[in-house]
C-alpha cells in the first residue's frame, strides 16, 4: 500500500474523465444574459454561433444544442444513470414516459435510463429583469449488466433535504461538504435509486461538492483500497496536498486507501469527489448507450429507432415551462411533488 494518498494529477478536460463505476462528468459554467420573453436568448445576441452545436469554450456562454432556450433537447440513453446537480440556475426537465419537472439551486436530479428512455434538459433564462448564471454538473453514473434493462425512472433529490457537513479547522476556517450520495464523516445521504450501483453501501459510491474557505482545511477518511476516488479541483487557485502544491483546474487521483489532507491557498476553493468500487464489466459506449457489448449497443439503436423508447408526449423539442411555474416533479405514474 503507497503512504501518498496521490496517484495521479492531470488537467482537467471536457468532459471530465472519471473511473469505474462513473463514466464521466460534464461541467458547465454560463453567464446567460437576461432572459427574453420566450426565457430564452434573444437572436442578435447569439449572431453568428454554430446554433444546435454551440459549445464554444471561449465564449461567455454556450447554447448547446438549444435554439432559443440553451440546453438539450430530447434525446435517448441506455444503460447507466445520470446526477445532475444544478449548482446555481434553472433546469427544465421532460422525458418520454410524461414526467417532468423544474429544479434549481442545488437540487439534484438522479435518473435510472435502464432498458431506455428519452429526456430533455433545457436550461430557461428565468430572470428577464437581471442575469442568469448557470452551473450545472452532470455525472454518469454506469449500470452493472442486471441492472441496464430496468424500467427507467427519476427521482429528485431537493436542495433543502440534502444534508450538509460543515467543518471548522483549529484556525476557525470552514469547510462545507454536501453528502449528495454515500457517506461522509458518519452523515449519510439520502438513498439513490433502487436499482444504482450506489444503493449498495459496500460499493462505496460517493458524490460530495466541498468549499473551503481560504485558508481552511479538511481531511478526506480513508474507505477500502478497491474504490476508485477521484477529486476535481476545478475553481480555486491552489491547495497543499502531501507535500505538494496542486493548481486548480487539476483532477486528482486518489489513494483511496489513504486519508487525504487538504488545507486550501489563499481563495476559495471549489471541488468534486466520485468515489466507488468499480463494476469491473466491460464498457461498450456508442453516444448515448453505454452496454456491455456491441451487440447490444445495435439492439439498442434498433429498438429507439422502432420505438423512440416511448416518443416524445410534449409540444416542444425543446420543452419548457412557464416562467411562474416553481420547482416541481412529476413522475410517470402521476404523482407530483411541489417545492
Amino acid at each position: 500500500m503507497s503512504s501518498s494518498p496521490i496517484r495521479h494529477i492531470e488537467s482537467l478536460s471536457s468532459p471530465w474523465k472519471a473511473q469505474d463505476p462513473f463514466l464521466f462528468s460534464a461541467y458547465h459554467r454560463d453567464e446567460y444574459p437576461k432572459g427574453n420573453h420566450n426565457l430564452g436568448v434573444s437572436p442578435e445576441q447569439i449572431q453568428g454561433r454554430n446554433i444546435g452545436q454551440d459549445f464554444n469554450p471561449m465564449a461567455d456562454f454556450r447554447m448547446y444544442h438549444g435554439s432559443s432556450v440553451p440546453g438539450f433537447p430530447y434525446h435517448p440513453h441506455r444503460g447507466f444513470e445520470t446526477v445532475t446537480i444544478a449548482v446555481e440556475g434553472v433546469v427544465d426537465h421532460s422525458d418520454s414516459l410524461g414526467g417532468a419537472g423544474r429544479f434549481k439551486d442545488g437540487d439534484v436530479q438522479w435518473m435510472t435510463a435502464g432498458k431506455g428512455i428519452q429526456h430533455s434538459e433545457m436550461f430557461p433564462l428565468i430572470n428577464t429583469d437581471k442575469d442568469n448564471p448557470f452551473e450545472l454538473f452532470q455525472i454518469w453514473l454506469n449500470l452493472p449488466k442486471r441492472s441496464k434493462m430496468v424500467a427507467p425512472h427519476y427521482k429528485m433529490l431537493w436542495s433543502e433535504d440534502i444534508p450538509v457537513v460543515e467543518i471548522e479547522d483549529e484556525n476557525g476556517k470552514k469547510a462545507k461538504v454536501d453528502v449528495v450520495a454515500g457517506t461522509f464523516n458518519g452523515v449519510n445521504a439520502l438513498k439513490p435509486n433502487p436499482d444504482s450501483w450506489a444503493a449498495d453501501p459496500s460499493n462505496e459510491v460517493a458524490i460530495l461538492t466541498i468549499k473551503l474557505e481560504p485558508g481552511a482545511s479538511i481531511t478526506l477518511p480513508s474507505a477500502s483500497a478497491e474504490a476508485n476516488r477521484n477529486l476535481y479541483f476545478y475553481k480555486g487557485e491552489s491547495i497543499e496536498l502531501d507535500g505538494n502544491t496542486i493548481q486548480g483546474n487539476s483532477r486528482i487521483i486518489l489513494n483511496s486507501e489513504v486519508e487525504a489532507s487538504i488545507t486550501n491557498g489563499d481563495k476559495e476553493s471549489y471541488f468534486l469527489l466520485l468515489q466507488g468500487k468499480p463494476i469491473g464489466e466491460p464498457v461498450v459506449q456508442y453516444g448515448p448507450f453505454v452496454m456491455n457489448t456491441e451487440q447490444e449497443i445495435r439492439e439498442a439503436f434498433a429498438e429507439y429507432q422502432q420505438t423512440e423508447f416511448g416518443g416524445w408526449p410534449w409540444p416542444m423539442k425543446e420543452q419548457v415551462w412557464d416562467k411562474s411555474k416553481g420547482r416541481f416533479a412529476k413522475y410517470d405514474d402521476g404523482t407530483e411533488e411541489l417545492r
